[in-house]
Protein backbone atom coordinates (compact mmCIF):
# COMPACT_ATOMS: atom_id res chain seq x y z
CA UNK A 1 0.00 0.00 0.00
CA UNK A 2 1.16 3.62 -0.71
CA UNK A 3 -0.17 6.17 2.00
CA UNK A 4 0.99 9.04 0.76
CA UNK A 5 0.07 8.51 -3.15
CA UNK A 6 -3.52 7.24 -2.05
CA UNK A 7 -4.19 9.77 0.02
CA UNK A 8 -2.80 12.51 -2.77
CA UNK A 9 -4.71 10.78 -5.11
CA UNK A 10 -8.14 10.57 -2.76
CA UNK A 11 -8.28 14.66 -2.09
CA UNK A 12 -7.83 15.34 -5.87
CA UNK A 13 -10.47 13.11 -6.80
CA UNK A 14 -12.80 14.70 -3.77
CA UNK A 15 -12.09 18.06 -4.74
CA UNK A 16 -12.64 17.63 -8.74
CA UNK A 17 -16.75 17.03 -7.59
CA UNK A 18 -19.40 19.83 -6.76
CA UNK A 19 -21.94 19.35 -4.38
CA UNK A 20 -24.35 19.78 -7.55
CA UNK A 21 -22.57 16.70 -8.79
CA UNK A 22 -24.62 14.84 -5.91
CA UNK A 23 -27.38 17.20 -5.39
CA UNK A 24 -26.48 19.50 -2.94
CA UNK A 25 -26.54 23.42 -2.57
CA UNK A 26 -22.61 24.55 -2.65
CA UNK A 27 -23.80 27.20 -0.20
CA UNK A 28 -22.15 30.44 1.13
CA UNK A 29 -20.05 29.07 3.44
CA UNK A 30 -17.96 26.60 1.51
CA UNK A 31 -14.52 27.25 1.14
CA UNK A 32 -13.37 24.21 0.54
CA UNK A 33 -13.39 23.08 -3.38
CA UNK A 34 -15.13 20.01 -4.11
CA UNK A 35 -16.73 17.63 -1.65
CA UNK A 36 -16.02 17.47 2.10
CA UNK A 37 -14.28 14.78 3.98
CA UNK A 38 -17.51 14.06 5.92
CA UNK A 39 -19.36 14.61 2.19
CA UNK A 40 -17.75 11.40 0.97
CA UNK A 41 -17.49 9.35 3.91
CA UNK A 42 -21.22 9.61 3.71
CA UNK A 43 -21.09 8.56 0.53
CA UNK A 44 -19.01 5.31 0.80
CA UNK A 45 -20.71 4.61 4.12
CA UNK A 46 -17.85 4.95 5.78
CA UNK A 47 -16.81 6.75 9.56
CA UNK A 48 -15.22 10.27 8.74
CA UNK A 49 -12.63 10.05 10.63
CA UNK A 50 -11.36 6.54 9.00
CA UNK A 51 -11.24 8.92 5.94
CA UNK A 52 -9.78 11.89 7.50
CA UNK A 53 -7.04 9.12 8.10
CA UNK A 54 -6.58 7.90 4.48
CA UNK A 55 -6.28 10.90 3.43
CA UNK A 56 -3.74 11.79 5.99
CA UNK A 57 -1.75 8.77 4.89
CA UNK A 58 -2.25 7.45 8.47
CA UNK A 59 -5.24 4.80 8.11
CA UNK A 60 -4.78 1.15 7.62
CA UNK A 61 -5.25 -1.01 4.65
CA UNK A 62 -8.91 -0.47 3.23
CA UNK A 63 -11.08 -3.39 2.41
CA UNK A 64 -12.31 -3.92 -0.99
CA UNK A 65 -15.98 -3.04 0.42
CA UNK A 66 -14.21 0.16 1.35
CA UNK A 67 -12.77 0.40 -2.03
CA UNK A 68 -16.09 -0.40 -3.66
CA UNK A 69 -17.75 1.99 -1.63
CA UNK A 70 -14.49 5.03 -2.43
CA UNK A 71 -15.33 4.08 -6.31
CA UNK A 72 -18.99 5.08 -5.61
CA UNK A 73 -18.62 8.03 -3.87
CA UNK A 74 -15.77 9.48 -5.79
CA UNK A 75 -17.27 8.67 -9.09
CA UNK A 76 -14.29 7.55 -10.60
CA UNK A 77 -14.09 5.83 -13.62
CA UNK A 78 -12.61 2.05 -14.76
CA UNK A 79 -9.59 3.40 -14.79
CA UNK A 80 -9.38 4.77 -11.55
CA UNK A 81 -10.73 2.21 -9.81
CA UNK A 82 -8.24 0.21 -11.19
CA UNK A 83 -5.37 2.79 -10.11
CA UNK A 84 -7.24 3.14 -6.48
CA UNK A 85 -7.04 -0.41 -5.77
CA UNK A 86 -3.23 -1.16 -6.99
CA UNK A 87 -2.27 1.94 -4.65
CA UNK A 88 -4.39 0.39 -1.71
CA UNK A 89 -2.24 -2.88 -2.39
CA UNK A 90 -5.29 -4.67 -3.48
CA UNK A 91 -5.03 -5.44 -6.74
CA UNK A 92 -8.28 -5.22 -9.03
CA UNK A 93 -10.56 -7.97 -9.46
CA UNK A 94 -12.73 -8.06 -12.41
CA UNK A 95 -15.48 -5.42 -12.44
CA UNK A 96 -18.40 -5.62 -10.45
CA UNK A 97 -21.02 -5.33 -13.87
CA UNK A 98 -21.09 -3.97 -17.03
CA UNK A 99 -20.35 -0.13 -17.22
CA UNK A 100 -23.14 2.20 -18.45
CA UNK A 101 -21.06 5.34 -18.28
CA UNK A 102 -20.50 6.48 -21.88
CA UNK A 103 -17.61 8.85 -22.75
CA UNK A 104 -18.39 12.37 -23.81
CA UNK A 105 -16.44 12.23 -26.90
CA UNK A 106 -18.81 9.24 -28.14
CA UNK A 107 -21.45 11.23 -27.14
CA UNK A 108 -20.46 13.57 -29.07
CA UNK A 109 -19.54 11.44 -31.72
CA UNK A 110 -23.60 10.33 -32.34
CA UNK A 111 -24.28 13.64 -32.48
CA UNK A 112 -21.73 14.46 -35.09
CA UNK A 113 -23.52 11.99 -37.78
CA UNK A 114 -26.73 13.64 -38.86
CA UNK A 115 -26.82 10.97 -41.68
CA UNK A 116 -26.58 7.75 -39.63
CA UNK A 117 -28.66 6.51 -36.88
CA UNK A 118 -26.35 5.51 -34.01
CA UNK A 119 -26.79 4.18 -30.81
CA UNK A 120 -24.42 2.68 -27.84
CA UNK A 121 -24.65 -0.36 -26.09
CA UNK A 122 -23.76 -1.76 -22.65
CA UNK A 123 -22.77 -5.54 -22.26
CA UNK A 124 -26.07 -6.48 -20.98
CA UNK A 125 -27.76 -4.60 -25.04
CA UNK A 126 -28.83 -2.01 -22.79
CA UNK A 127 -29.12 1.21 -25.29
CA UNK A 128 -26.94 3.65 -22.98
CA UNK A 129 -27.06 6.69 -25.53
CA UNK A 130 -28.22 7.53 -28.75
CA UNK A 131 -29.13 10.28 -31.42
CA UNK A 132 -32.45 11.73 -32.93
CA UNK A 133 -31.27 9.83 -35.87
CA UNK A 134 -31.64 6.25 -34.37
CA UNK A 135 -34.55 7.60 -31.84
CA UNK A 136 -36.69 8.50 -34.85
CA UNK A 137 -35.59 5.21 -36.65
CA UNK A 138 -35.94 2.73 -33.75
CA UNK A 139 -38.20 4.53 -30.76
CA UNK A 140 -37.80 7.12 -28.52
CA UNK A 141 -35.26 6.19 -26.46
CA UNK A 142 -35.70 9.02 -23.85
CA UNK A 143 -39.54 7.69 -23.09
CA UNK A 144 -38.73 4.44 -21.72
CA UNK A 145 -37.45 3.18 -18.47
CA UNK A 146 -34.02 1.38 -18.21
CA UNK A 147 -35.27 -1.97 -18.33
CA UNK A 148 -37.85 -1.40 -21.47
CA UNK A 149 -34.19 0.07 -23.21
CA UNK A 150 -32.45 -3.82 -23.11
CA UNK A 151 -32.69 -5.05 -27.01
CA UNK A 152 -32.75 -8.52 -25.96
CA UNK A 153 -35.11 -8.31 -23.55
CA UNK A 154 -36.94 -6.85 -26.10
CA UNK A 155 -36.48 -9.45 -28.78
CA UNK A 156 -37.34 -12.23 -26.21
CA UNK A 157 -40.11 -10.98 -23.77
CA UNK A 158 -41.27 -9.16 -26.41
CA UNK A 159 -42.56 -5.24 -27.43
CA UNK A 160 -46.16 -4.08 -26.03
CA UNK A 161 -48.72 -5.99 -28.33
CA UNK A 162 -49.39 -3.32 -31.02
CA UNK A 163 -45.41 -3.33 -32.12
CA UNK A 164 -42.84 -5.18 -33.84
CA UNK A 165 -40.56 -7.93 -32.61
CA UNK A 166 -37.58 -5.59 -32.73
CA UNK A 167 -38.44 -2.82 -34.89
CA UNK A 168 -39.42 -5.29 -38.00
CA UNK A 169 -35.67 -5.68 -38.97
CA UNK A 170 -35.11 -8.19 -41.42
CA UNK A 171 -32.46 -10.49 -39.15
CA UNK A 172 -34.22 -10.54 -35.96
CA UNK A 173 -33.55 -14.14 -36.20
CA UNK A 174 -29.96 -14.06 -36.40
CA UNK A 175 -29.90 -11.07 -34.14
CA UNK A 176 -31.18 -13.38 -31.41
CA UNK A 177 -29.15 -16.05 -31.79
CA UNK A 178 -26.11 -13.69 -31.93
CA UNK A 179 -27.42 -11.78 -28.97
CA UNK A 180 -27.50 -14.75 -26.27
CA UNK A 181 -24.21 -15.49 -27.39
CA UNK A 182 -22.59 -12.04 -26.87
CA UNK A 183 -25.21 -12.17 -23.60
CA UNK A 184 -23.44 -15.80 -22.11
CA UNK A 185 -20.06 -14.15 -22.38
CA UNK A 186 -21.38 -11.34 -20.65
CA UNK A 187 -22.11 -13.02 -17.85
CA UNK A 188 -18.92 -15.54 -17.74
CA UNK A 189 -17.05 -11.68 -17.62
CA UNK A 190 -19.30 -10.46 -14.72
CA UNK A 191 -20.56 -14.18 -12.80
CA UNK A 192 -21.59 -12.06 -9.75
CA UNK A 193 -23.23 -8.83 -11.07
CA UNK A 194 -26.84 -8.96 -10.00
CA UNK A 195 -28.13 -7.38 -13.16
CA UNK A 196 -26.70 -9.71 -15.26
CA UNK A 197 -27.59 -12.71 -13.63
CA UNK A 198 -31.07 -11.34 -13.08
CA UNK A 199 -31.63 -10.45 -16.39
CA UNK A 200 -30.59 -14.11 -17.06
CA UNK A 201 -33.27 -15.88 -14.94
CA UNK A 202 -35.55 -13.45 -16.55
CA UNK A 203 -35.30 -14.58 -19.86
CA UNK A 204 -34.60 -18.36 -19.33
CA UNK A 205 -38.05 -18.15 -17.54
CA UNK A 206 -39.93 -16.20 -19.70
CA UNK A 207 -38.78 -17.70 -23.00
CA UNK A 208 -38.63 -20.75 -24.60
CA UNK A 209 -36.48 -19.59 -27.34
CA UNK A 210 -33.86 -17.78 -25.31
CA UNK A 211 -33.66 -21.21 -23.05
CA UNK A 212 -33.08 -23.47 -26.69
CA UNK A 213 -30.47 -21.05 -27.72
CA UNK A 214 -28.72 -20.70 -23.86
CA UNK A 215 -28.40 -24.45 -23.50
CA UNK A 216 -26.37 -24.03 -26.62
CA UNK A 217 -23.60 -22.66 -24.92
CA UNK A 218 -21.84 -20.47 -27.37
CA UNK A 219 -20.11 -17.43 -27.07
CA UNK A 220 -18.89 -16.10 -30.57
CA UNK A 221 -21.51 -13.73 -32.37
CA UNK A 222 -20.97 -13.05 -35.98
CA UNK A 223 -21.81 -9.52 -36.88
CA UNK A 224 -24.64 -8.20 -39.26
CA UNK A 225 -23.41 -5.84 -41.85
CA UNK A 226 -27.05 -5.22 -43.26
CA UNK A 227 -30.81 -5.33 -41.90
CA UNK A 228 -33.92 -3.75 -43.22
CA UNK A 229 -36.38 -1.68 -40.29
CA UNK A 230 -39.53 -2.03 -41.43
CA UNK A 231 -40.51 1.76 -40.07
CA UNK A 232 -44.53 2.33 -39.70
CA UNK A 233 -43.87 5.97 -41.41
CA UNK A 234 -41.82 5.54 -44.03
CA UNK A 235 -41.88 1.98 -45.19
CA UNK A 236 -38.81 -0.33 -44.96
CA UNK A 237 -35.15 1.25 -44.69
CA UNK A 238 -32.04 -0.89 -45.65
CA UNK A 239 -28.60 0.17 -43.89
CA UNK A 240 -25.71 -0.91 -43.22
CA UNK A 241 -24.43 -1.93 -39.93
CA UNK A 242 -21.25 -1.28 -38.31
CA UNK A 243 -20.57 -2.24 -34.85
CA UNK A 244 -17.09 -0.59 -32.98
CA UNK A 245 -16.28 -1.61 -30.11
CA UNK A 246 -15.15 0.44 -26.74
CA UNK A 247 -13.17 -2.19 -24.89
CA UNK A 248 -12.40 -0.48 -22.06
CA UNK A 249 -16.25 -0.03 -21.24
CA UNK A 250 -17.05 -2.82 -22.78
CA UNK A 251 -20.00 -1.44 -24.92
CA UNK A 252 -20.41 -0.75 -28.60
CA UNK A 253 -21.53 1.37 -31.13
CA UNK A 254 -23.57 0.78 -33.70
CA UNK A 255 -24.20 3.24 -36.62
CA UNK A 256 -27.07 2.74 -39.32
CA UNK A 257 -26.21 4.38 -42.82
CA UNK A 258 -28.13 3.54 -46.29
CA UNK A 259 -26.27 3.47 -49.56
CA UNK A 260 -25.95 6.88 -51.19
CA UNK A 261 -28.83 7.46 -53.35
CA UNK A 262 -30.84 4.53 -52.65
CA UNK A 263 -34.66 5.56 -51.00
CA UNK A 264 -33.13 3.93 -47.56
CA UNK A 265 -31.34 7.28 -47.93
CA UNK A 266 -34.27 9.37 -48.54
CA UNK A 267 -36.01 7.36 -45.68
CA UNK A 268 -33.86 8.11 -43.64
CA UNK A 269 -33.68 12.25 -44.53
CA UNK A 270 -37.31 12.65 -43.98
CA UNK A 271 -36.92 10.81 -40.63
CA UNK A 272 -34.47 13.08 -39.59
CA UNK A 273 -36.89 15.81 -40.45
CA UNK A 274 -39.87 14.56 -38.74
CA UNK A 275 -37.84 12.99 -35.82
CA UNK A 276 -39.59 10.94 -33.11
CA UNK A 277 -43.37 11.70 -33.95
CA UNK A 278 -46.03 9.01 -35.22
CA UNK A 279 -47.36 10.64 -38.49
CA UNK A 280 -49.62 7.93 -39.20
CA UNK A 281 -51.60 8.26 -36.00
CA UNK A 282 -54.92 9.93 -37.08
CA UNK A 283 -55.33 13.56 -35.22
Amino acid sequence: MDGAELASFLRGRRERITPADIGLPAGPRRRTPGLRREEVAQLAFISTEYYTRLEQARGPRPSREVLAGLTRALRLSDAERDHLHHLAGAPPGPPPGPSREVRPSILALLHRLPQAAAIVLSATYEVIAWNDLAAALMEDFSALSRRDRNLVRRTFLGPRPEEQRLYGVSDDGEFAAGAVRSLRATAGRYPDDPEVTGLVRELLDGSEEFARLWAAHEVCAEPALCKTFQHPVVGPVSVNCDVLGITDRDQQVVIYTADPGTPSEEALRLLSVIGTQRMDVPL
